[in-house]
């Protein structure tokens, strides 16, 4: 009976003390560990900004182009083996370079490449952008593509860029490229054409588009296409990505 009611000795403070301390380090190695794996794998995945096309010229699936339809604006080759998709800002410096790179490519392939012009003025750097997209869109308006291509070329031709456009001239620029004045002035200050640029921005936005100017190369035939990395590249870098469509 003496046995039976006898108090079981207890684990040494000590020990009891050793023994939260290593609970304590397993579990704060366990969460340390959890954390570092998040962490790679945001930095090797999740945070990483879309590329389309740099190893097998599959798009990433966050890059959503969207098809060329009979609402863009197209010049070039009829029926284009590759097309260059544009997005733009009419006040980016950049892009003003970068305009004269693509006529050089329609030159050169006359039956085989053709160029879409989207919309994406950034208000944040060029105020003015998105007003000079709504008067190329009245350009198409009234005198259609030609019309639209025209009055892009001589805005390019003429700005300063970086913001520094003077808008009263639009008109004048739309008589310049033979378009009725009136209607024209009727149109751009009716801001009827806002809608129209603010698609372009959309579809900008889709595409993953971060600044001006942005282009993919598209295999007609494949539908595969290749971003050009680095925006205003020289001619000879966009050639270069040309004919590694042309060739898919």
């Amino acid at each position: 009976m003496e046995e039976a009611t006898k108090k079981p000795k207890g684990f040494p403070t000590q020990n009891i003390f050793a023994f939260f301390v290593l609970v304590l380090l397993v579990g704060a190695a366990f969460v340390i560990g959890t954390l570092w794996t998040k962490v790679q794998y945001l930095e090797g995945n999740g945070t990483k900004p879309a590329s389309v096309g740099t190893n097998n010229n599959q798009p990433s699936t966050l890059v959503k182009l969207d098809p060329i339809t009979k609402k863009d604006h197209i010049r070039g080759a009829k029926n284009p083996k590759a097309v260059i998709i544009e997005y733009s800002d009419l006040e980016c410096p950049f892009c003003k370079s970068y305009h004269t790179s693509l006529k050089q490519a329609l030159e050169e392939y006359p039956n085989d490449v053709a160029w879409v012009y989207r919309h994406f003025p950034i208000a944040s750097l060029h105020p003015k952008a998105a007003k000079e997209s709504e008067a190329v869109e009245c350009a198409n308006k009234l005198a259609g593509n030609d019309g639209f291509w025209a009055l892009t070329d001589k805005i390019f031709e003429v700005t300063p860029s970086n913001n520094d456009l003077d808008l009263n001239i639009l008109p004048d620029l739309a008589n310049q490229v033979g378009l009725n004045v009136s209607d024209f002035q009727k149109c751009l200050d009716s801001g009827e054409m806002a809608e129209n640029v603010e698609e372009g921005i959309q579809s900008g936005a889709r595409a993953q588009v971060r600044g001006t100017p942005a282009s993919f190369v598209m295999n007609m035939k494949s539908g595969k296409f290749q971003e050009v990395q680095g925006g205003a590249v020289p001619y000879t870098t966009l050639k270069q990505i040309i004919e590694k469509v042309l060739a898919q």
